[in-house]
């Protein structure tokens, strides 16, 4: 599903949290050694323990990476759009790449409101072309409206099953360099099946974007 050349690629990842990365991608990114991977979190940049794990988060995945401090309270109270989109552009490196990679704009899981603004924006400055890439990612994932942990999307364009290893690789990064307790959600949440909506377009993600915004009023 999904055929695509994976090797030598320019990707950014760009994520709400830290761990995001991993939990969502970890496993291709790890499988993917030649990818130059540049990972951008929008959130949590001033928190002593959880930038410091990102950041050796990102040793073990071989990819460079920046975060940001946008609101991540409790309340989750929605973000203006162009903050959201300011703050993307602000952190990257570059303006082009071969692949970006980001949040479902319905989410991995009912819900969160920072994954969903995520997609959203990377989205929108694609189609915008204040982004440019040759092709787009989304995390495919869905938990049967919380009745099971995040599952990959089973007609997703992309399906990638991880390997143990690579797979046992990722729960470290999740449990130790995380420090996520064992049972825990994000323990029991890391998918050994990674999955991904695809798009060459950023017309038609942008339409796919739209009608999922409906969805939701």
């Amino acid at each position: 599903m999904g055929i695509t050349a994976l090797s030598s690629k320019n990707v950014v990842v760009i994520v709400a949290h830290p761990d995001d990365e991993t939990l969502w991608a970890g496993g291709t990114i790890l499988s993917n050694p030649d990818w130059k991977c540049f990972v951008i979190s929008l959130c949590r940049g001033k928190d002593p323990d959880r930038s410091v794990r990102f950041h050796n988060a990102l040793k073990v995945l071989n990819c460079e990476g920046i975060m940001g401090d946008m609101d991540d309270g409790p309340k989750q109270l929605p973000l203006d759009e162009t903050e959201v989109e300011k703050t993307i552009m602000d952190l990257l490196p570059t303006k082009h790449f071969d692949l970006i990679i980001t949040h479902n704009p319905a989410g991995e899981y009912t819900r969160h409101l920072r994954h969903e603004e995520t997609g959203n924006s990377v989205i929108r400055l694609w189609n915008t072309g204040k982004i440019s890439a040759h092709e787009l990612w989304t995390f495919a994932y869905e938990d049967g409206n919380k009745t099971k942990y995040p599952v990959a999307v089973e007609n997703a364009s992309i399906i990638r099953p991880v390997t143990n290893d690579i797979w046992l690789k990722k729960y470290s990064l999740i449990t130790q360099t995380y420090g996520f307790r064992e049972g825990g959600f994000e323990a029991e949440t890391t998918p050994k099946t990674e999955s991904f909506w695809q798009f060459f377009d950023p017309e038609v993600a942008e339409r796919w974007r739209i009608s999922i915004e409906k969805l939701k009023t």
